[in-house]
């Protein structure tokens, strides 16, 4: 039995070896022997490619503005492990985090027993959540992020209030597979009989998918571009402003302080989230709510600068969806920069083509490589590379003390790549090099 806060954690991550198990019959076991909290927590699901966590965020600070009590599930983490469960932006305390591995880790032992066998590591986190949210500290309202996919994923044990599925894209397509339409199969498995489902995703192949799982079990679907939609959009100095028309009422002049027209995309799926939750659900939402929650909504890792002059902005773009937005929010705003590229991925990444789409905003690319079972090396990287200016390090971080130095004051140091070094990269700026 664990007892300190590193031993709960590095029994969690000891779980890693476990891999990938896609399938809920281990998470339904436990939801059985701990007398099913997942039926106790009012919950919406998040699914989707990219902007799951940008979403969450805006939603979250939404239902914060109108007085509720919201605990949220997502992953990875950036700052700190015990942010993955988190009320009000605030992770919960290393205790509550001991007490709960206290409660899953004879689960877990007493599961690998069995022909499901042990539980992975995600499983084991979201059983922690399920059984917080669900036993400990009940919230108001609990919102879930997928972890892979969703029809097969650890959270899809939820009956939730309302599905939110964000975009559809190539990745993880080693287990979702390799067409949008299975993917977008993968992802509209988290859409529930009769539960409405809001969603952002354009492609017509896709859409269709949707569609027809929605139709299958009688669920509403609300979609960007058709029941709800963006107009009068325009970059800012310091984020975007736009206008959204629902089924329910207009919002004009909406601004946030994250960046990228990716993000309005994702402040209009909490948006109209929230005027579901506020039109069908009763929730006591007021139009300033609205407003003050997209405007204050920030998530650490997706274009955040992290210093001025030079401009050091980090962003996890790991996907090539990712590098799409990204490169088109650096275009949107600093279209005339000379942008300096430091740039990682881990192996199962299209990384040709996301290196391709870096190189026509990059003035000089640097690849480097970091401490992770399945991050490339600088090497591996460069090779992929057409680019003139290209160099690599394994000392990402001596390159960046010396880079800072060595470029013009407008020029800007764009760090991009996995979430887990973006992790990395600014807990070192944050603690260390500013």
């Amino acid at each position: 039995m664990v007892c300190t806060y590193k031993e709960a954690v590095e029994w969690i991550h000891g779980r890693l070896k476990l891999g990938v198990k896609p399938g809920l019959r281990r998470m339904e076991w436990m939801m059985e022997k701990l007398d099913h909290p997942e039926r106790r927590i009012k919950a919406i699901h998040v699914g989707g490619t990219n902007g799951k966590g940008s979403t969450v965020c805006f939603l979250r600070h939404i239902l914060q503005e109108a007085g509720y009590r919201v605990g949220t599930f997502t992953s990875p983490y950036v700052e700190q492990f015990n942010e993955r469960i988190s009320i009000n932006g605030q992770p919960i305390s290393d205790i509550d985090l001991i007490k709960l591995v206290q409660v899953i880790q004879p689960l877990a032992e007493e599961l690998e027993q069995t022909e499901l066998g042990g539980p992975t590591e995600f499983e084991v986190i979201t059983a922690m959540a399920l059984y917080y949210f669900g036993k400990v500290n009940v919230q108001d309202v609990v919102i879930f992020e997928v972890g892979l996919g969703g029809r097969l994923d650890s959270t899809n044990v939820i009956y939730p209030l309302l599905s939110v599925i964000t975009n559809v894209g190539y990745d993880h397509i080693h287990i979702l597979g390799n067409t949008l339409e299975q993917i977008a199969f993968e992802k509209a498995g988290i859409i529930k009989a009769g539960i409405p489902v809001v969603t952002a995703i354009d492609q017509p192949e896709a859409v269709r998918v949707v569609e027809e799982k929605a139709a299958s079990v009688r669920s509403k679907v609300y979609a960007l571009g058709r029941d709800f939609t963006v107009f009068a959009h325009e970059p800012t100095s310091d984020g975007e402003r736009f206008s959204l028309q629902t089924p329910f009422t207009t919002y004009h002049d909406v601004t946030t302080a994250m960046f990228g027209g990716h993000q309005v995309k994702n402040a209009a799926l909490a948006l109209m989230a929230a005027d579901y939750l506020r039109i069908y659900y009763s929730f006591l939402i007021e139009r300033e709510h609205m407003y003050n929650g997209v405007r204050k909504a920030e998530w650490l890792g997706r274009f955040e600068k992290m210093n001025d002059r030079p401009l050091i902005i980090i962003d996890g773009a790991h996907n090539e969806e990712g590098i799409d937005s990204l490169v088109a929010t650096m275009n949107a705003h600093y279209p005339n920069h000379r942008v300096h590229v430091l740039f990682t991925a881990l192996g199962d990444k299209p990384v040709t083509a996301m290196i391709r789409k870096l190189e026509t905003i990059a003035h000089t690319l640097t690849f480097t490589t970091f401490d992770f079972p399945r991050a490339l090396s600088a090497e591996q990287l460069a090779e992929q590379a057409t680019h003139p200016n290209v160099q690599c390090t394994n000392d990402w971080k001596q390159w960046l003390k010396e880079k800072r130095t060595q470029v013009e004051k407008d020029d800007i140091i764009l760090i991009t790549g996995s979430l887990y070094f973006i992790s990395n990269v600014r807990n070192f700026i944050k603690n260390k090099y500013k």
